[in-house]
């Protein structure tokens, strides 16, 4: 992917870039262009991600491919795209539901849904739901209706397999390679990428590079992994001033 994206970005005449910024897996693309590419961009910023996928998010990811391939509206890959848009995949929702699950944490859960019941359910309906179990339909059906399954399919296989070092003899060999200004940013209740595994990359780089060549911030944050895409303010300032220089 990242190969795909310099080659896009070579044929339209641009070779150097000011930062390359990602999170989750922008954020492994990111960290790879910085070992792949090192003289290409002056600043490296990943945000929420780390040098390698854990078993833990495979095992989410894991329940997303199997809710598709057993979907027999999948019919292996043979489906035809139209169909999906309009009928969407349970088996896609389903993965997009456990998705849901890894990105939040039990305390933003608690806070935006409680054990409130849907309006109008009655408590002991057999298919009455709770807040968080309508929350989890609505994404994960509505995700359907525009997102490709063999697209997903591919996303994941990619973060599950991604390995900064693969082809290096260690993770110092492959950050070694590192000439990019690396800031990396990681978020207290992240269960998906968990801030050890940024400050692991970051404390590798101190030891093998200049100390100013790299910088961490742990965020303050029981949101869980998507604070990077909604609490923005808790880390702008530090982004802007790596921006800026």
């Amino acid at each position: 992917m990242v190969k795909a994206q310099k080659l896009l970005l070579d044929s339209l005449g641009i070779h150097k870039l000011e930062a390359i910024v990602g999170g989750s897996m922008g954020g492994m693309q990111a960290l790879q262009a910085s070992v792949d590419f090192p003289n290409f961009a002056k600043k490296i910023i990943a945000l929420a991600t780390t040098h390698a996928t854990r078993p833990w998010a495979i095992a989410f990811n894991k329940i997303a491919q199997e809710a598709v391939l057993e979907d027999p509206a999948f019919k292996k890959g043979y489906y035809d795209p139209a169909d999906i848009k309009i009928t969407g995949l349970v088996g896609l929702a389903v993965g997009r539901m456990a998705g849901h699950i890894s990105f939040l944490s039990p305390a933003s859960m608690d806070r935006k849904f409680g054990r409130q019941y849907k309006r109008n359910d009655g408590l002991y309906e057999l298919f009455g739901k709770f807040q968080v179990e309508s929350y989890l339909e609505y994404n994960g059906y509505n995700f359907t209706k525009w997102f490709d399954p063999l697209s997903y399919l591919y996303i994941t296989k990619a973060i599950n397999i991604f390995d900064l070092s693969r082809g290096y003899d260690s993770l110092e060999d492959a950050l070694a390679k590192i000439k990019s200004k690396l800031y990396l940013i990681s978020f207290e209740a992240d269960m998906l990428f968990e801030p050890k595994e940024s400050k692991e990359i970051f404390d590798i780089m101190q030891d093998i590079h200049p100390k100013e060549l790299s910088s961490y911030l742990n965020v303050d944050s029981d949101y869980g992994h998507d604070a990077f895409l909604v609490e923005v303010d808790k880390f702008e300032d530090y982004i802007k001033e790596a921006l800026n220089g």
